[in-house]
């Protein structure tokens, strides 16, 4: 093994750690180092400095030592096992994306997603400090093959980063052995570009705007048209979201009857207004699927064919639920040019499991069509009383949750809101405007107090193993 050490005298101690820094190239994870041990410029690889052991307490450290052309960290035989390596890398410019990944081989670990971590810190902590003072964003774990994880992202270097730190650990386990490969850093060769924020707009029609007969789905196709057409002219959105069951929404007749088939005769209007002004329209309507009528709301590009479709899962109790209307069985996500779109529909709203299952397929936007949701209103019998407040805390719960914007079109307006991943109003309908529109951006950089990313640390600090009470058909929760 080639080793180039910054000390010239590195050594190891009673329990393992490398008490000397130094570089350890010829690795399949290694910096390739040329003769005169300088990176070459055409492999565009950011040279390992130093690596070092890690823990935030001698009672928790690992034992660690290097094993061959890794960085071997096993566990003590306690539980208060917490620690690793830490590798070191100079050089590093402001605004450059990174390409850094790792592997790491274990044995005699339960649940590894769990106990193994590796992150990128873009300074350079102490091999004691627990907590770094810096920002820092997780490497992505991916199992590689039995006993295998790779660790890996695409990251831009932070403003005034000079440094970066990968930092790998083992925790929460008295047992187990790991093997890491020493990682690798390089410049990306697709470097990531931010995105331009997404002017969104909500159509609805003002609260006392159908005070008119609309007997028909021609009445409606013509109401929610001209709102399309207007909005268009005056916002320029690139997404445009209308009520639940917009096309048929106060006309007399059955579900059953009124729905159409889509494509059709019906979206055609819309798929013209989303050619003419290269816009993305999700229209709320009964559609006809086979022999089956759903609840459904459907996603036009701006070249008017049909993207893709969302079906209620979540059917509403008291009536919707025994109408023969079909519900859903899926959450899709639709990648699309202004973001990656998933949906819900009105009772959607009040099972947690919808947006959570939305946040999970990966979604930058939840589109909700709905009509209410009874939490928002009041808690006991008698004509519903639409309660502002809750309706604004369901809303960005769900943004904060998940890490998505919540765009939250209502059929009589009041309460249609676009709220970012913040839990942030960015638009609100008193039930007086025709349509509401804001510009949300998607590349937000949100970052947690101490330097970590809200999206990372949202979906990062899952344990999925624990949740079976979650997918169990026979929990009925505190029914039982």
């Amino acid at each position: 093994m080639k080793t180039l050490a910054i000390n010239p005298n590195p050594s190891l101690s009673r329990r393992g750690f490398l008490t000397g820094a130094a570089i350890v190239a010829g690795s399949a994870w290694a910096p390739v180092i040329s003769r005169a041990g300088e990176t070459k410029p055409e492999n565009r690889v950011v040279e390992l400095q130093s690596a070092e052991p890690w823990a935030p307490h001698r009672k928790a450290a690992p034992v660690t030592e290097k094993r061959g052309d890794g960085f071997a960290v096993d566990a003590n035989g306690t539980r208060t096992c917490s620690g690793g390596w830490q590798w070191r890398y100079d050089g590093v410019a402001p605004g450059q994306t990174y390409e850094i990944a790792t592997e790491v081989s274990h044995e005699g670990i339960a649940v590894p997603r769990d106990a193994l971590k590796c992150v990128a810190i873009w300074g350079a902590p102490k091999p004691n400090q627990e907590r770094p003072d810096a920002i820092w964003d997780y490497l992505l774990p991916k199992a590689a093959e039995a006993g295998r994880v790779r660790f890996s992202r695409r990251i831009v270097a932070p403003e005034d980063a000079s440094q970066l730190t990968v930092r790998c650990a083992l925790r929460w386990t008295a047992t187990g052995k790991t093997l890491w490969q020493p990682p690798r850093v390089c410049v990306a060769k697709a470097p990531l570009v931010k995105r331009p924020p997404v002017r969104i707009c909500i159509v609805t029609g003002h609260a006392h705007a159908r005070r008119g007969p609309f007997k028909t789905l021609g009445d409606n196709i013509k109401f929610y048209g001209n709102l399309c057409e207007a909005a268009c002219k005056k916002l320029h959105p690139r997404l445009i979201v209308l009520p639940e069951i917009a096309l048929q929404w106060g006309v007399p007749g059955n579900a059953l009857d009124l729905a159409v088939p889509v494509p059709g005769p019906e979206t055609d209007a819309f798929a013209a207004i989303a050619r003419q002004h290269r816009v993305r329209i999700v229209v709320g309507l009964y559609e006809r699927e086979g022999d089956a009528v759903r609840n459904s709301a459907v996603l036009i590009g701006p070249d008017g064919k049909v993207d893709g479709r969302y079906w209620k899962v979540h059917l509403a109790d008291g009536g919707e639920d025994v109408s023969g209307i079909l519900p859903g069985d899926s959450f899709p996500v639709f990648e699309t040019e202004v973001g990656r779109i998933g949906c819900n529909i009105c009772m959607d709203t009040s099972a947690a499991e919808s947006s959570r299952m939305v946040g999970l397929n990966g979604a930058d936007f939840l589109l909700m069509p709905i009509m209410g949701d009874h939490r928002a209103d009041r808690w006991s019998r008698g004509t519903p009383i639409f309660n502002d407040d809750r309706w604004r805390a369901i809303m960005r719960t769900h943004a904060m949750d998940n890490q998505l914007c919540m765009v939250v079109a209502r059929n009589n307006a009041q309460g249609s809101c676009i709220v970012d991943r913040k839990g942030d109003l960015l638009a609100w309908n008193d039930g007086d405007r025709d349509f509401i529109a804001a510009d949300v951006a998607l590349d937000d950089g949100y970052r947690i107090w101490q330097g970590g990313c809200f999206r990372d640390v949202n979906w990062m600090q899952r344990r999925p193993h624990l949740y079976g009470a979650f997918i169990d058909p026979a929990n009925v929760g505190s029914l039982k």
